[in-house]
């Protein structure tokens, strides 16, 4: 594969705010929603413009959170959106910890927002891994399933890998109908390799037209599914069901390996695809910057 940078833009609100901490993007209302994993509102970019859409209530009065602040623990961590058939966007919190077991559909309309610990404590269970080890950063349609990814840590001896989710019994309950099993089935792990020494992971997906999966990774040097870590590479990989066909680094910008965190096609064709990627810069006061990436097989 062969990966372009052909743009590179900061995300700013209308009223002159930084997006911050940019998790996910997904085309949305004609536009694009852009999901901030440390604020309880998203973004929505039209054309030149970017406001908010309020996702979760604030939290203890909080619209906000950082660590500077001493509130990071309080954040409700939507790092996952995948866009729906329907024209909404279900929003996936990474269940890291107990505030971030949340899951909420977004449309135009309305906004209705869903806390399922249960489900994610079972999706820990058939990963094989601690509560607390959960890191669930991508999500994207398999079928009539939601195949969503854990984001490994092998400082943590925990690998990259995803489930299948039942799709429409997760639809039903973030919608508030009552509670039933939401099947989970289909582990699947990957090995995307190195960077400087650091192992690769996945941090978004997005499903291609015919059917294979591509996925951003970042090689994170951090010993957890919580704290921060100098990036040493970031890189795109391709998937076809749990085989890795290939793998192509991501080109420094201004010195520095782009965190990729959230991935979405703008155009494909059978020799390649275009995309919109979001990049967390780990810095609260500085935008977040959206790629234009050009992907040749």
């Amino acid at each position: 594969m062969r990966v372009r940078v052909e743009r590179v833009s900061s995300l700013i609100f209308d009223d002159g705010s930084p997006v911050r901490a940019a998790s996910a993007v997904a085309p949305f209302g004609g536009g694009w929603l852009v999901v901030q994993d440390d604020a309880t509102h998203a973004a929505w970019v039209r054309g030149d413009s970017v406001t908010p859409v309020r996702v979760v209530a604030p939290v203890d009065g909080l619209e906000v959170f950082s660590s500077v602040a001493g509130t990071k623990h309080l954040k409700p961590d939507f790092e996952a959106a995948c866009p729906l058939p329907t024209g909404g966007v279900l929003l996936l919190g990474s269940g890291s910890t107990a505030a971030r077991t949340r899951v909420a559909l977004v449309t135009p309309d309305e906004t209705v927002v869903a806390d399922l610990p249960a489900l994610y404590s079972a999706v820990a269970g058939r990963l094989g891994i601690h509560a607390d080890q959960l890191n669930l950063e991508g999500a994207c349609l398999a079928g009539d399933r939601l195949r969503w990814f854990q984001r490994g840590n092998s400082a943590a001896g925990v690998p990259s890998a995803s489930v299948d989710v039942d799709l429409a019994a997760l639809l039903r309950v973030t919608a508030g109908g009552p509670a039933e099993p939401i099947g989970i089935s289909g582990v699947r792990r990957y090995d995307l390799g190195l960077a400087r020494g650091v192992a690769l992971a996945v941090t978004d997906a997005v499903t291609l037209p015919d059917g294979r999966v591509l996925i951003s990774a970042a090689a994170e040097d951090t010993p957890n599914a919580v704290d921060d870590g100098p990036v040493v590479g970031a890189a795109l990989a391709l998937l076809d069901d749990e085989t890795v066909v290939a793998v192509a680094e991501l080109p420094a910008t201004d010195g520095v390996a782009p965190k990729v965190e959230g991935l979405a096609v703008r155009e494909a064709s059978p020799d390649g695809v275009r995309l919109l990627a979001v990049v967390d810069v780990d810095d609260p006061l500085v935008p977040s910057q959206a790629l234009e990436i050009t992907l040749q097989w």
